[in-house]
């Protein structure tokens, strides 16, 4: 198999005066809600020129720590992380700041599968972690504007992305997407 590697040629235009404000959720499972806030307090100044999204218990963490306007939904495993999965799929998240435990198995271990599915699935930025997260908010293109590339699912042959994204024995995820 032969991979074919396109160079993009990325033009920044350092005149710009204003930045292109993006939508940035932020979700933590439990035991790594710590570690969320301590990445979000450390990224304050940078996060403060954006607007914010979270599950609800991160989300009131995040505006007691931060003292910034979080918009909050549901608890994650009360159906939050599918609100978010939502915004994600009307265009309404720019970027997913996840920091879940790989650790913990969980009840809500579908929802986490299906939200991250989301996000790959609609080519938005996705950061599982610190380390990932600090190269996503030190990135130049999160304050400038980005045409991100949509995949063409139609031309895979998979326009019904629930039939392409869930078999028989995941049907489980697919209930979620679709509540």
């Amino acid at each position: 198999m032969v991979f074919e590697r396109k160079l993009i040629d990325l033009k920044v235009d350092t005149t710009m005066d204003t930045i292109d404000k993006k939508n940035i959720a932020l979700v933590a499972h439990d035991y790594k809600k710590k570690d969320l806030i301590e990445w979000a307090l450390f990224n304050k100044g940078v996060l403060a020129g954006h607007s914010l999204f979270a599950t609800e218990a991160t989300g009131n963490l995040v505006e007691k720590e931060l003292n910034l306007p979080v918009t909050k939904v549901k608890s994650g495993s009360m159906g939050g992380n599918q609100q978010i999965a939502t915004k994600i799929s009307e265009g309404e998240i720019d970027i997913l700041i996840f920091f879940w435990d790989p650790l913990a198995q969980l009840p809500s271990d579908p929802e986490v599968k299906a939200l991250l599915r989301i996000g790959m699935a609609w080519n938005i930025p996705v950061a599982c972690n610190r380390a990932t997260a600090d190269f996503l908010v030190s990135s130049p293109l999160l304050n400038s504007s980005y045409q991100k590339q949509q995949p063409d699912y139609k031309a895979q042959g998979k326009e019904n992305l629930s039939e392409s994204f869930f078999s028989d024995t995941d049907e489980n995820y697919g209930l979620l997407l679709t509540i």
